[in-house]
């Protein structure tokens, strides 16, 4: 018998409620890459400098998250430019006010689903939607929308990871717990990649220009990876035993190598309409 697979609104509640309900688990996970890259140019920073958007421009981020793009290039800013921080979560618009603190009144915010954007049409200079469109149900809908939204010319930078992003760190999750860490990999394997991402975007844009990012985690402690694994969202309630044995694969792992290297692959697409 096929195994039932979770609907579209189920999926975006446990992503509403559980999984970005509030910054918790996105910061668990970042707090790995911070830590552990060998590429120490910040990754926000990094994102900004592709930028190319007009002096006087109006943009728009979807899935802002708690606003680690726009905290780290505050000193950035373009006085000119009219920036809507928004987000599915309401839970994530509080992280991201928290998050930019004195600066946030610089900001508007707005609970946004991205397939039904408030926003007349070609009445944006740019939309920014990081590592989020794998998570929308509907892409196709979501991206005729950002291209409505646009105006002419206008842009999208739409960061998200390679299909083999991290797989040395799914292998061991498989190693140490089976079935169930395969059905986390295969879960947390993702509908918009650096791979599949441009044939997608040149459906509603003119011009579609992948960019890749250089780097790896060089992870020399356990605690940190078994944080980032629970963070993804792998369940505990079929095999509540799967993080002790995941830390003695780990474990056995560095004593071996000294530290474990996961390479990463990572970077964004520019699209213009």
């Amino acid at each position: 018998m096929p195994e039932e697979q979770p609907s579209h609104a189920d999926e975006s509640t446990y992503l509403r409620e559980k999984q970005y309900g509030d910054a918790s688990n996105l910061n668990a996970r970042q707090a790995l890459h911070r830590r552990f890259s060998t590429n120490h140019a910040d990754w926000f920073r990094w994102v900004f400098d592709r930028f190319d958007f007009p002096a006087t421009a109006a943009l728009l981020e979807l899935g802002t998250g708690p606003a680690d793009l726009w905290q780290r290039n505050l000193d950035r800013l373009p006085p000119g430019w009219s920036i809507t921080l928004s987000d599915f979560s309401a839970g994530m618009l509080s992280s991201a006010r928290a998050t930019l603190g004195d600066a946030a009144p610089r900001f508007s915010f707005q609970e946004i689903d991205a397939q039904q954007l408030p926003f007349p049409a070609a009445s944006l200079d740019g939309v920014i939607a990081n590592h989020m469109l794998y998570h929308v149900p509907d892409r196709a809908r979501a991206l005729a929308e950002i291209r409505r939204v646009l105006k002419p010319g206008g842009t999208l930078v739409a960061a998200t990871n390679s299909a083999d992003n991290m797989r040395a760190l799914h292998d061991l999750v498989a190693r140490a717990t089976g079935p169930i860490g395969a059905d986390w990999s295969r879960v947390s394997s993702l509908p918009f990649t650096l791979e599949n991402g441009a044939a997608q975007l040149a459906v509603y844009f003119a011009h579609v220009q992948r960019v890749d990012r250089e780097d790896a985690l060089l992870v020399t402690e356990v605690e940190p990876l078994v944080a980032y694994v629970q963070s993804a969202g792998m369940d505990a309630s079929d095999d509540p035993d799967w993080a002790e044995r995941f830390r003695a694969v780990v474990t056995q792992e560095l004593a071996r190598t000294g530290a474990l290297r996961i390479n990463k692959g990572i970077g964004l697409f520019i699209a213009h309409k």
